[in-house]
């Protein structure tokens, strides 16, 4: 017994030493501890799914009970910019997704410049929203009871938009794009936190799940965005 137990407790640290840095203590192994966090993000991101997915149904409903006011309104906003946030946004889910491909290769150079550019589209999205939102704003076009449109722009005479219902369509454009924003915001955060790990080497081709997993994240963020721009944008 006294044998069975000096090998056990011998064997222990001899195991751990193992273990890369990385691994916690209560996974087996690098696979297994990627495979819970992987599932975990899907979770995450379906209760995300679940979050629009009820803003989705309220912008039906109300567009099936006033289309005619949702296709007036939504002239007022500019789909040269909502195209080109769609384009930003492409963009920087190709470069996220390169950067994954070099992690794994262990191009730690390359990894940073992916992951910088992914994060100059996401700051280069929040720039132009802060230009439409502020152009909206500059003319009385506010969410809710604030709704008060006046003045002209582009050939637009804000206060001819002064209908009922109108204050809904953009109250859900509001909500949406701006749960939305705040959404590209997190994500601008999450890359710069992993660019500072990927400088300081905390990532290799064996570990760079944080990179996979913040990639599954800005892809749904760019997705969401995908049908945010045709529905309240062209139709």
């Amino acid at each position: 017994m006294a044998d069975s137990t000096t090998v056990t407790v011998a064997a222990a640290p001899e195991a751990h030493a193992h273990h890369p840095p990385h691994l916690h203590h209560h996974f087996v192994s690098s696979e297994q501890q990627f495979d819970a966090a992987k599932l975990g993000m899907w979770l995450f991101l379906i209760t995300e799914v679940l979050l629009f997915s009820g803003m989705f149904v309220a912008y039906t409903v109300y567009r099936v009970w006033h289309p005619e006011v949702f296709a007036d309104a939504s002239q007022l906003l500019d789909w040269r910019l909502g195209a080109l946030n769609t384009i930003v946004l492409l963009a920087s889910s190709f470069t996220v997704a390169l950067s994954i491909h070099f992690a794994q290769k262990d191009e730690k150079e390359k990894v940073v410049v992916l992951l910088l550019l992914t994060l100059l589209c996401a700051a280069a999205f929040m720039v132009v929203k802060y230009f439409e939102y502020s152009g909206k704003f500059a003319h009385g076009v506010f969410p809710g009871a604030g709704y008060a449109p006046f003045g002209e722009d582009h050939g637009l005479n804000y206060a001819d938009f002064d209908f009922p219902y109108a204050p809904q369509f953009f109250s859900i454009y509001f909500v949406m794009t701006g749960i939305h924003g705040f959404h590209v915001l997190i994500g601008m955060g999450l890359f710069t936190w992993l660019v500072t790990r990927v400088i300081r080497g905390h990532f290799s081709a064996e570990y760079y799940t944080p990179i996979e997993l913040t990639g599954l994240y800005w892809h749904l963020v760019d997705i969401i965005w995908i049908f945010l721009f045709p529905l309240l944008y062209l139709i």
